[in-house]
């Protein structure tokens, strides 16, 4: 297999998955899309006439492209969440292998059957946790399997989602209704979970407190002025950090959500987008008037089965994007930021005039999506494939379990207001 391309069909043309395809067009002696499953027809043609596939080889439905005889070595699956797990159940029974987006399953039955079906198959499967792939977290967990801090005694992660971002995914967006969609843990920080597990090198989570809730984004908080949309009748909208106006077309940002229900334009221009956010256009609302239920801030307390902690805070609406890490360990710390591109490690130093030495540590951090992390995974599915040695990063989805599983019990912790079990 080595000596020829893997080849893989997209099933769900959205930006993950269209970006994921990317590494094809970069890299075609190593992979190549050859099919595509996706229901709407402005995105199906818009992804034959990029990947340049024969019409005998799109359909409409994952369903559709299962029910032939398998074509491709495998699948990168980009739909919506909840679509996951039926839409790759019966890949996998078809022979395909499975990239599949974050996060894998809504519910632990769903998950266990999602493994149940790997195993049974004998197909891989990995899982989008791209943030292994980033350079930044790839450096921390190559010193931690290293022994540099010793034996990890508490790792806090922290994730601060800005304010354009909470607008346009969690409040007006697809992610913005717990009965729709996911628990907001799962659907943004299933990455930061993964990573605690994966820094803990499989020692497996036992119990969960989870403390949290909506707060700020609700109804009666909203500022003197405000209206139901941005652009019809609200009064505050120019000094408004949410305008849709700021976000979407000033600011430039979220153009693969917010221009979705004129996505049958070709090339829409301004007055088309501001007419859009003027009428029917969902991120045309206001923040504090929109239908969301999910939680805007979240904190988790978790204990591991050899005794070690971790923590982690989401933090929804903050001015400044980033993802923080620290781990505690018995011979030293590490410390950083994602988005910085640096982090430092620290240890005791007992000579006079010194308490401790610090390391100042730079990773490659280029630009592009979760960190650089985005093609790096592509290209550790493409050598899995292929059977050649796993990399540290891989996201083999017996591996990536236990950070699912956390979402699901900090999510029952927090409702209940109890410590729950993992597993």
């Amino acid at each position: 297999m080595a000596s020829r391309p893997v080849t893989a069909v997209i099933v769900g043309a959205g930006h993950r998955s269209l970006g994921y395809g990317r590494y094809a067009l970069e890299h075609p002696d190593e992979f190549r899309i050859v099919g595509l499953a996706e229901p709407n027809p402005v995105r199906r043609r818009q992804a034959m006439a990029r990947f340049d596939l024969p019409p005998r080889q799109c359909f409409e439905t994952a369903a559709e492209l299962a029910s032939r005889p398998a074509f491709a070595d495998a699948v990168i699956n980009g739909t919506m969440d909840r679509d996951h797990v039926p839409t790759t159940l019966p890949l996998l029974d078809a022979g395909y292998h499975v990239l599949l987006e974050k996060p894998m399953a809504p519910s632990r039955e769903d998950l266990l059957q999602l493994v149940a079906a790997v195993e049974r198959t004998g197909r891989r499967l990995m899982v989008c946790h791209v943030l292994r792939y980033a350079p930044f977290y790839a450096e921390v967990r190559r010193r931690i399997a290293a022994g540099e801090v010793g034996a990890v005694l508490h790792i806090h992660t922290g994730e601060h989602v800005s304010y354009h971002h909470m607008a346009a995914a969690f409040i007006r967006g697809k992610w913005g209704r717990r009965e729709d969609s996911n628990p907001m843990l799962l659907a943004k920080c299933c990455h930061d979970l993964d990573l605690l597990c994966w820094m803990k090198s499989g020692v497996p989570p036992r119990q969960v407190a989870s403390f949290g809730g909506l707060s700020y984004f609700r109804a009666e908080n909203a500022p003197a002025g405000a209206g139901t949309r941005c652009l019809t009748d609200c009064s505050i909208e120019a000094d408004c950090p949410f305008s849709a106006r700021k976000n979407y077309i000033e600011q430039g940002r979220w153009g693969a959500y917010a221009w979705e229900p004129i996505e049958h334009l070709d090339a829409p221009t301004v007055e088309d987008k501001i007419e859009s956010l003027r009428t029917d256009n969902p991120w045309g609302r206001c923040v504090w008037h929109c239908d969301n239920t999910v939680v805007d801030h979240q904190s988790v307390l978790l204990a591991f089965a050899d005794g070690s902690t971790a923590s982690h805070d989401m933090v929804g609406g903050t001015s400044r994007p980033c993802r923080k890490l620290h781990v505690l360990g018995t011979r030293g710390e590490i410390e950083g930021v994602m988005e910085e591109g640096r982090f430092v490690v620290r240890r005791p130093d007992a000579r006079k005039g010194r308490e401790y030495s610090e390391e100042h540590v730079d990773v490659n951090v280029r630009a592009g999506m979760h960190g650089g992390g985005d093609l790096r995974l592509v290209a550790d599915f493409v050598r899995v494939v292929r059977g050649e040695k796993p990399s540290l990063s891989t996201t083999d989805i017996r591996d990536s379990v236990n950070g699912h599983l956390i979402a699901y019990a900090a999510d029952e912790a927090m409702r209940t207001g109890t410590a729950v079990p993992v597993g």
